[in-house]
């Protein structure tokens, strides 16, 4: 299987994400600095789903959110659509592990939000909302609370408000980790499927590597603390893909990919992933 590629900056076309020898460097409670990314370089396509995968503490939400303009990197560059990002754009949307959602508004409300913040008109923010939700099967339940949901409906809430603004970019911090077993396999379905019909660009941080095999047109495996992008793993596997294809070999064999990669990295660093 030719899927590795070690340090790879290959894209399938023209690239709408370029990141170029990127790091984060923090100060310590003690002053001294602490590199948390160091040197991480690839380039994304539009239309991909990209999952960054690697050890705990390696620095993938750090890139992330340097990725979403978030947080400064302190050298390097990262360019979408050819133009540097220096702080939140109006082309990316964000999804985190909490679903983040005012308790006090409906789903309804909670999805306009961010049309009310642009100034959309009161009309259009409630046809968007409304295509939204029943983008992400939750028709029927415009009027609920939060506190009304289970923790998969408010995550999808959460993808509904993040959609709203009709991103180029859909980026995605570990999502799904906090939801049993069940309920996120039902979201590696519904994100697959949301993802093929928004046509959005994906970069999703995850601990799972099945669900980064599941989900992924390619794989970031990032080292050890200070990270970098260590290997890239191309999944080939044809889209949709059917929930029973995680037991399949084919899958299986990338699972094994990525695991020996991951236990390669916690051989040099002596951290778990």
């Amino acid at each position: 299987m030719q899927a590795v590629v070690a340090n790879s900056t290959l894209v399938r076309e023209t690239p709408l994400i370029q990141v170029r020898d990127v790091s984060r460097v923090y100060a310590a409670a003690d002053g001294k600095p602490v590199r948390a990314v160091d040197s991480a370089s690839f380039s994304i396509a539009a239309g991909e789903f990209i999952c960054i995968l690697g050890p705990s503490g390696c620095g993938k939400s750090t890139l992330l959110m340097m990725i979403a303009g978030l947080l400064p990197p302190s050298g390097g560059s990262i360019l979408f659509d050819g133009k540097p990002v220096d702080g939140p754009h109006d082309k990316f949307g964000m999804v985190f592990q909490d679903a983040v959602l005012f308790p006090w508004r409906t789903v309804q409300k909670n999805v306009e939000l961010p049309h009310e913040v642009l100034g959309t008109a009161a009309p259009k923010r409630e046809t968007i909302a409304k295509e939204m939700i029943d983008l992400v099967r939750l028709k029927g339940f415009e009027s609920k609370y939060p506190h009304e949901l289970s923790g998969g409906m408010q995550q999808r809430v959460s993808i509904a408000r993040a959609l709203s603004v009709q991103p180029a970019l859909l980026l995605m911090d570990e999502p799904f980790g906090a939801l049993d077993a069940m309920t996120r396999e039902q979201m590696n379905l519904d994100v697959q499927r949301i993802s093929i019909e928004s046509k959005a660009t994906v970069v999703f941080v995850t601990h799972s590597i099945v669900e980064a095999a599941f989900l992924s047109d390619r794989v970031l495996v990032m080292s050890g603390r200070p990270s970098t992008v260590r290997s890239i793993v191309d999944i080939d596997i044809p889209r949709p893909r059917r929930l029973e294809m995680m037991a399949s070999d084919k899958l299986g064999s990338y699972v094994t990919k990525l695991r020996e990669l991951l236990n390669e990295t916690e051989g040099s660093h002596g951290q778990r992933s």
